[in-house]
């Protein structure tokens, strides 16, 4: 694996290590890992794999490209807490 820097707003750090905790509390199988970082690759791959969807010249036009109107009202109220 390579290392990549990046950064993340703070709701993003907190709501990705509930959403960790969350996994990590309800999966059956344990044999891998699951941290921050992984639920981080899973998020480029998805993102990766949406590239024909996205459009826009600024953070808020791409995530709009790429989110339902519901999902960027939350992201917003996310982003104000």
């Amino acid at each position: 694996m390579q290392r990549v820097d990046g950064r993340i707003r703070p709701d993003q750090s907190e709501d990705l290590a509930a959403l960790r905790r969350r996994i990590l509390r309800g999966r059956a199988d344990r044999s891998e890992r699951i941290t921050d970082n992984t639920l981080l690759r899973v998020a480029v791959d998805l993102l990766l794999a949406r590239v024909d969807e996205l459009a826009g010249d600024t953070e808020d036009e791409m995530a709009a490209s790429l989110l339902t109107e519901q999902q960027m009202k939350d992201r917003n109220t996310r982003r104000n807490r």
